[in-house]
């Protein structure tokens, strides 16, 4: 069973910039239960977002949403089973709960079968 922990929320002024982390527990990482790890986000009233995700196998394929691209950018220690979000130049309406996610599957369809709790990001103005 994987269990995903995630931190580093909090809250910071508009240009300002947060680093998530995602820490993975339980068996993970090997060829047939982790090939994918993800970023969404929701705030309240809207529906869940796919923000950027990173396949687990150090080719460095990426994939970012529009609304994010060329500010934030997606990275993995593989040695500390940790996947990060490094997130600049926020704005108001990136203010939402971040959870992270993984699953055995490609990244491409942006279908996750374990979730982490949430961590809270609010930008303000």
């Amino acid at each position: 069973q994987v269990r995903l922990v995630e931190s580093g929320g909090g809250s910071v002024q508009a240009g300002g910039s947060l680093r998530l982390s995602c820490a993975a527990f339980g068996y993970i990482y090997s060829t047939y239960s982790i090939y994918c790890m993800g970023w969404f986000r929701q705030a309240p009233g809207k529906e869940r977002e796919g923000v950027a995700a990173i396949y687990t196998d150090n080719s460095g394929r990426t994939y970012y949403a529009d609304s994010v691209k060329g500010r934030f950018n997606i990275s993995q220690d593989n040695a500390k089973n940790t996947v990060y979000l490094q997130m600049n130049s926020l704005k108001p309406e990136d203010t939402a709960m971040y959870y992270c996610a993984a699953d055995p599957r490609p990244c491409a369809g942006w279908d996750f079968g374990y979730w982490g709790q949430g961590t809270q990001v609010t930008v303000s103005s």
